[in-house]
């Protein structure tokens, strides 16, 4: 559990286009189903998961159980990157117990090579950067600065 920052202004676009004159809650109601929606489109669960959204701050807090920590922090990730989204607060439980989650904000410039490079001392590593982070991956040089990755513990 814990208070994870992302990027704001980085992040998949779900929300569309700002309508004027929106009533908050409604809006906030309406992020929240975009963003549960979201997660579900990347094949991931939680046993009671609910998200929700406040607008004036750019908070999204994720309640639920995960069946493990990998899908928690897939979870998490899926929450925080979305453009509009600067915080993340972490409610929830894994049914196995894990250590905190490693991220990393992508700069301008980065690759998984450099990445892995920088977090495992060896760039070749790359592929397990990839794979921590699929679906949310599609292919390994679609990244973008201000963007954050699961890095995994090696084996």
């Amino acid at each position: 559990m814990g208070m994870f920052s992302f990027l704001k202004d980085a992040g998949q676009k779900l929300f569309g286009k700002k309508e004027e004159a929106t009533d908050p809650a409604v809006a906030n109601q309406a992020a929240a189903q975009v963003i549960v929606d979201y997660i579900a489109s990347q094949g991931l669960t939680a046993d009671g998961l609910s998200v929700s959204f406040d607008g004036a701050t750019s908070t999204v807090t994720v309640n639920g159980q995960a069946a493990d920590a990998e899908t928690k922090e897939k979870i998490l990730l899926c929450a925080g990157n979305v453009e509009g989204v600067g915080t993340v607060q972490d409610n929830m439980t894994c049914a196995v117990p894990a250590d905190e989650p490693n991220f990393y904000m992508v700069q301008s410039g980065d690759n998984l090579s450099k990445i892995a490079k920088e977090v495992y001392g060896d760039a070749n590593k790359y592929p397990v950067i990839f794979e921590a982070n699929k679906p949310m991956l599609s292919h390994p040089d679609k990244i973008y600065p201000g963007q954050n990755l699961r890095i995994p513990k090696l084996a």
